[in-house]
């Protein structure tokens, strides 16, 4: 069983965490509520907003170790691999950095709601956050994709997950992305729990030694006794 077994189970601990954030944050005004509905919201509720965009950032940090583990399974020792493990890492990096965009702006909002901003300053924030998310789809979207073709290529999970992710990274490039992520995350769980699965069964390991095996090829021809020809 190999020692870091338990690492892809940080996708879980993710999509834990992110609901948590979403639960303790809650949901602010639309920006067209107007500027004082929206300066109240973020006086009545600094303490949890401020919490639950701070909870957001520790997900997004599991989510980028999540994609590292999972861009490490989906190597091949051959150096054959192209190039989406790559690229589903910086999807994870992607979508922190969107992430923490997201967080960043009620944070700020929340410490300045009581220090007499201009509230039409409020309204233009809000509204700012309420189209953040290009950065969040684009991570999203290129790490469900690139992670579906590593997928099907390696095949060290099963290739109908390979299709899954594929078809939700092509939607996440749509104007109904947001099933992309909410589907994702599932994913996520699911692949979480399949890798870690195989990482205590050893399968892993055992891939890998088979794979250098081949990679050193034969060994050396055991010497011949004098004077005997083939």
């Amino acid at each position: 069983m190999r020692r870091d077994w338990w690492a892809p189970l940080t996708g879980v601990a993710f999509v834990a965490l992110l609901i948590i954030s979403f639960a303790v944050g809650g949901e602010p005004p639309d920006a067209k509520e107007g500027a004082r509905e929206i300066v109240s919201h973020y006086e009545d509720n600094k303490g949890a907003i401020q919490i639950g965009a701070a909870l957001s950032v520790l997900a997004a940090s599991l989510f980028v170790w999540f994609g590292a583990t999972l861009r490490d399974a989906l190597r091949d020792p051959g150096g054959n691999d192209g190039i989406a493990p790559a690229v589903l890492f910086a999807g994870t990096i992607i979508t922190a950095v969107g992430a923490a965009i997201d967080a960043m702006v009620p944070f700020a909002m929340a410490e300045a709601a009581d220090d007499g901003v201009d509230p039409n300053a409020f309204v233009s924030l809000q509204a700012l956050w309420d189209n953040d998310f290009f950065p969040l789809a684009l991570g999203v979207a290129l790490f469900l994709l690139a992670s579906g073709l590593s997928i099907l290529r390696r095949g060290i999970l099963p290739r109908w997950m390979g299709f899954i992710a594929v078809t939700l990274g092509v939607l996440g490039f749509t104007p109904v992305g947001w099933i992309a992520f909410m589907a994702g995350g599932i994913w996520v769980i699911a692949v979480s729990i399949m890798l870690t699965l195989r990482n205590r069964a050893g399968g892993a390991g055992a891939a890998g030694d088979a794979t250098t095996a081949d990679l050193a090829g034969p060994g050396p021809e055991a010497p011949q006794p004098v004077g005997v020809t083939r």
